[in-house]
């Protein structure tokens, strides 16, 4: 089999397919907010490229391009360097590093004739692009699907907690509430809440009362390094599809089978179950279910591999009673700007945690292509594949607003100092400062790819 079409088969393929879509559309609506601007104040651009047609940072090195076509003063193409993508702006200190037309003296079409002003807007055009998609994508979803939430009330069989929940005191069956004596309004928010606002306790209710249990030191590092785990949705294990030339396949196990015993111990929910199978790698079980109301016992041997073969289970909307909102047009509206500013905020919080929080290291937290691929559906949904795309396009937004030469956010801050002082920073200063920031972020950018690989090992 080709190796093109196993990765279109397999998650990562498609995961990586996502990522590589996103980021590309993401780069095109960035840099046309700096072209849009930049036309607006009657500047030239000369290129418009989504990816690199140099070896960033080094704009002499293996100079060509996949794909350009010249259009007016602009050439538009597709480099072959993708890490991000750039318009040439005549006049500019830029990726391009063109010293000769800098030598030049100033033409009235140039970036360097306009007035600061102008110059911030050229610079923030990308910016303000990314944060109008991120809006202008939440309302459509918003305007589509709605919204859909579990209430932490509506989590009737409570929770599943693992090894890190169970010692912090977590018990199967628990349901929970909130931090801090503060009621969520929904069950996706609890964790959000206990890591990032650094909750004191976890409100939960166990067998019909109301229990505060302490978080210990330590316990949002672990969630962090195990990828936020502490408890998950308790779900009765019902089978909705089980693959072929599977263990679960050899055993007999059809869709809607309920699970109620593993070798004799009751054993009705997914979690619990699975934690029992781990003690019975390499040996003969059985296993009750419950098929069209009557009991049935299946047998198999399970493999080292410590799973029954793959199945997939009924949705957890089965199980759980959501809370749906609808959104008309202009309440879809009002719904996308709010909820971008909410995003903004949420990864400005994260973005300070990582690096003022004693429950974490930046280098367990940051990663690079690799952990933005994760965050897609293995497999493809429209509404989870827009949502993430809104997001990075938020993440790109503030990134990109940071005042380090190179980003835009570098130009910015340059343009700002300008504007109160009256005094201009010199070629030769923006040249250097660029040169060091652009060098500076591909380490960074090298650095956060090189986790994914040594995490990927482990």
């Amino acid at each position: 089999m080709q190796l093109n079409t196993i990765l279109l088969m397999s998650g990562w393929g498609v995961q990586a397919l996502q990522l590589l879509a996103s980021l590309s559309i993401l780069i095109v609506l960035h840099e046309f907010g700096h072209f849009f601007f930049a036309r607006l104040f009657k500047t030239r651009v000369e290129k418009f490229y989504l990816f690199f047609d140099f070896m960033f940072p080094f704009p002499n090195v293996l100079n060509f391009s996949l794909f350009k076509k010249k259009k007016g003063e602009t050439e538009y193409g597709i480099g072959w360097f993708p890490m991000g993508g750039y318009v040439k702006i005549a006049g500019m200190v830029d990726e391009s590093m063109d010293e000769e037309q800098m030598k030049q003296p100033p033409q009235p079409w140039e970036y360097r004739s306009k007035k600061a002003w102008q110059r911030l807007f050229i610079m923030l055009g990308g910016i303000i692009m990314n944060i109008i998609t991120a809006m202008v994508i939440y309302t459509l979803v918003f305007g589509i699907w709605g919204d859909e939430y579990i209430p932490p009330q509506n989590v009737t069989y409570g929770i599943h907690a693992d090894s890190l929940g169970k010692s912090i005191g977590l018990q199967n069956g628990d349901i929970l509430l909130g931090t801090d004596g503060k009621k969520a309004e929904r069950y996706s928010r609890i964790k959000y809440n206990m890591i990032f606002n650094e909750a004191k306790t976890l409100d939960v209710l166990r067998d019909g009362k109301e229990v505060s249990i302490d978080i210990p030191e330590g316990t949002v590092r672990q969630m962090i390094k195990n990828k936020y785990t502490l408890a998950d949705l308790r779900i009765p294990f019902v089978i909705d599809t089980v693959l072929q030339n599977s263990v679960a396949a050899d055993m007999g196990f059809q869709k809607g089978d309920s699970v109620i015993a593993l070798n004799g111990q009751p054993l009705s929910f997914l979690g619990e179950f699975n934690e029992e199978k781990k003690k019975h790698v390499g040996e003969e079980i059985t296993v009750d279910v419950v098929r069209a109301g009557q009991p049935v016992t299946l047998t198999g041997v399970l493999s080292h591999g410590d799973t029954m073969g793959t199945v997939t289970m009924m949705d957890v909307s089965r199980y759980y009673s959501t809370v749906k909102v609808k959104y008309g047009p202009f309440k879809a509206i009002g719904k996308g700007f709010s909820y971008t500013y909410q995003k903004f905020a949420e990864y400005l919080d994260q973005f300070k945690f990582i690096f003022t929080s004693n429950e974490v290291k930046p280098s367990e937290s940051i990663g690079g292509f690799a952990s933005f691929g994760k965050g897609f559906s293995q497999q493809f949904d429209w509404r989870q594949f827009l949502m993430f795309t809104a997001f990075i396009s938020i993440i790109l937004a503030f990134m990109n607003l940071l005042p380090i030469p190179g980003l835009d956010g570098g130009y910015v801050f340059f343009l700002i100092f300008e504007m109160i002082t009256g005094k201009q920073v010199s070629d030769k200063v923006m040249g250097i400062a660029n040169t060091v920031g652009l060098v500076l972020l591909l380490a960074l950018m090298l650095y956060a790819n090189g986790l994914d690989i040594v995490r990927a090992f482990k």
